[in-house]
């Protein structure tokens, strides 16, 4: 939808050259909002849910496009019409922090220095206090990288948020992004059951390990299957097609939480975040955290070999991936696990993205570290189950169940949660 009128930060951005040209094939939601339906916050009150990777493509924070329009004139002065501008009145934050530099809980409440807006961290816990300050606006901006997997803690913070703006009348308004890690691919096991938003928390949305969606699309899925009938409007990336590898988007990275510092982390992430719920490191403290797991009593030569004994020959999460020993020392790793301690490990490096299936791996590296170390090896089973949405995988692993076996459980789930998400599609 395209408005009839140039916004006044588009023309301020218009006159302005630019500061260097831009490859980019996809525009983020920001900028489709700002280029082509600004009047979905012209005249408006605004609040804003984002961190550090709500920018355009030149890096320039949401923050700073919208406030920038807070009762501006130079639109006389440029002998324009005077449009009437939003007011950015409010920030949320989610797990992370503003900056998206914070990686524990109970993180307080601040101020963005360069705007002097108040910024509400959300993941401090869905207390009432938390969203009293929509009942003074109008609309709700959403702008958040996802990751594409179930255990990102983002859509399910951002669930919270509409739900309580829906309570209150407010409009919803998402800035899509693209899915990093595609949108075709659906796999792992299925979180069937929705949870509960009344307890004031929400753990994670019923999805698959890896679900293909964006932001937007899983916020309409949430929308129906928690009935919060929120006003929700969703401004698409533009030239995004669900396909698309993130460096065909020529958007560039942006660290979506401390331990994501590239693209390579977040493609193994749906299998390498189950070794957080055990006595293994999954390289917090190093440059490539989710590409490794290690632990001071771990032989990675062993459980390989027990990887390739049991799934030679057979269609298994080995293929588009090339598996080495390593060794790794995580320093100051905010897990706690192995601080400074020089570890044996294993290494993951992506080699036919179409072909990897990361989920699998996880659970093939699973079981076969359980093999070869059953009294060294160990779940901390209440996190475990809540990464795995509930216990039947960890004890699958721990009745000795083979990879392949764990794999089939998941296909007729799967298959119904692609004929549900197919409604939500967007692109």
């Amino acid at each position: 939808m395209r408005a009839h009128h140039l916004s006044l930060l588009g023309l301020l951005l218009w006159v302005t050259p630019p500061p260097a040209p831009l490859t980019a094939q996809v525009r983020p939601g920001i900028e489709v909002l700002l280029a082509d339906s600004s009047q979905l916050i012209a005249g408006k009150r605004v609040a804003l849910l984002t961190n550090q990777t709500g920018a355009d493509r030149r890096g320039r924070r949401d923050v700073d496009l919208l406030f920038a329009a807070r009762g501006a004139t130079p639109a006389v002065l440029l002998q324009i019409p005077q449009h009437d501008p939003s007011q950015l009145q409010v920030l949320f934050s989610p797990e992370h922090g503003f900056q998206g530099a914070e990686d524990r809980p109970g993180l307080p409440d601040t101020t963005d220095s360069a705007t002097g807006l108040p910024i509400y961290n959300l993941y401090t816990g869905a207390r009432p206090s938390r969203f009293s300050p929509l009942d003074s606006i109008d609309v709700v901006l959403i702008d958040l990288q996802d990751v594409g997997v179930r255990y990102y803690t983002y859509p399910s913070t951002a669930v919270l948020l509409m739900r309580e703006a829906a309570r209150r009348g407010k409009k919803v308004v998402v800035l899509d992004r693209p899915n990093p890690i595609d949108g075709l691919t659906v796999q792992g096991n299925l979180r069937a059951a929705p949870g509960s938003l009344d307890d004031g928390g929400l753990d994670f949305l019923p999805l698959p390990m890896r679900h293909g969606m964006t932001l937007g699309e899983i916020l309409r899925l949430a929308n129906d299957v928690y009935a919060i009938h929120a006003d929700l409007t969703i401004v698409p990336a533009a030239g995004w097609r669900r396909g698309m590898a993130y460096h065909a988007t020529g958007l560039p990275w942006v660290k979506p939480s401390p331990n994501m510092p590239d693209l390579e982390s977040a493609l193994h992430y749906a299998g390498t975040c189950l070794f957080e719920a055990t006595n293994l490191s999954v390289g917090r403290g190093t440059t490539f955290a989710f590409q490794v797991i290690g632990a001071s009593w771990l032989n990675p030569q062993a459980v390989l070999r027990r990887m390739r004994a049991v799934n030679r020959g057979k269609r298994n999460g080995l293929t588009g991936v090339e598996i080495t020993t390593t060794t790794f020392t995580p320093h100051r790793p905010t897990d706690g696990k192995y601080d400074d301690v020089k570890l044996p490990g294993i290494q993951l490096r992506v080699t036919d993205r179409r072909r990897y299936n990361p989920a699998r791996l996880g659970v093939a590296l699973l079981a076969a570290v359980r093999a070869v170390h059953p009294d060294s090896f160990r779940f901390r089973a209440t996190r475990f189950d809540q990464l795995a949405a509930g216990p039947e995988l960890r004890e699958a692993i721990a009745a000795a169940r083979t990879p392949e076996e764990i794999w089939r459980t998941w296909e007729a789930p799967l298959a119904r949660f692609r004929t549900t998400r197919a409604k939500y599609l967007l692109y």
